[in-house]
């Protein structure tokens, strides 16, 4: 599966999906969320609390995007501006291959120009029916909710900002992914008997908890995550819809991954 051959970014599609990209990794930009939204990343910079930041974040969604306004609308338009970022995240845990799940990875599509190669089923080509199918599923998503790209943009740019204050100049933190089927992802290059390079579906979850990643799995991977590449995670937000799991979502593409041993018994 080709990545898209354009972006919303400050970086080439095939640069972003690459294994050199994640040993190497550099700051990913979004066109004009920054300048779009300047007020509201000033506003953080004077405030020295992540649960202060957290509140401003969700007002400053809930305003520019109508979102506390749904009760005067007609009962379309309540629907549409009750279903903000959150029913998509909260859509994603309950399941990736959702309709929530559809939009979130066409949100990577768009802006980092990687293609999903997982929605239901395996997408090989963009002219495939499983391509139309998920195609048709981010249609309908979409149509729920007030400019959902655009929420979700900002979410992206907020998470880095928050990842920033959180691990300084760190570029990777090691996060771990549990899977049934190892073989359902693409095997780009075996290195060694536990070291492999896979391309990874668009958008993944993993944990920062390993023992977590075994309840999953029956296979465990640690990859090391550049946190440019890392669009939300469990904490970010107050009283997380992820709460307990130590969820991080991930941009896709080559990764460089290490087969973990399983050295306790498990129930």
């Amino acid at each position: 599966m080709q990545n898209g051959s354009f972006n919303n970014c400050n970086l080439p599609p095939w640069v972003i999906a690459s294994r050199h990209f994640n040993d190497n990794p550099h700051t990913l930009e979004i066109q004009g969320v920054k300048e779009g939204n300047r007020f509201f990343f000033d506003k953080l910079a004077t405030l020295d609390h992540q649960e202060e930041r957290a509140v401003t974040f969700n007002d400053y969604m809930s305003v520019k995007f109508q979102l506390h306004q749904w009760q005067n609308q007609t009962e379309t338009a309540r629907r549409s501006l009750k279903n903000s970022y959150l029913r998509y995240l909260r859509g994603w845990m309950m399941d990736s291959n959702s309709i929530e799940g559809a939009v979130l990875k066409r949100w990577v599509e768009s802006r980092m120009g990687i293609t999903p190669t997982f929605h239901n089923s395996r997408i090989d080509s963009i002219h495939s029916q499983a391509y139309f199918d998920y195609s048709v599923a981010v249609m309908k998503g979409s149509a729920r909710t007030n400019a959902i790209q655009s929420q979700l943009d900002i979410l992206y740019v907020y998470c880095q900002y928050e990842l920033i204050k959180k691990y300084g100049h760190t570029v990777t933190i090691p996060l771990f992914r549990g899977t049934y089927d190892a073989s359902e992802h693409e095997l780009i290059e075996q290195i060694d008997k536990r070291t492999q390079i896979v391309r990874l579906n668009n958008l993944a979850s993993f944990t920062s908890d390993e023992e977590r990643a075994w309840e999953f799995g029956s296979t465990v991977w640690e990859v090391q995550v550049p946190l440019c590449k890392i669009f939300f995670y469990n904490d970010l937000l107050p009283g997380s819809i992820m709460k307990g799991e130590g969820e991080y979502l991930v941009i896709g593409g080559e990764y460089r991954i290490r087969r973990v041993m399983c050295t306790v018994s498990r129930k």
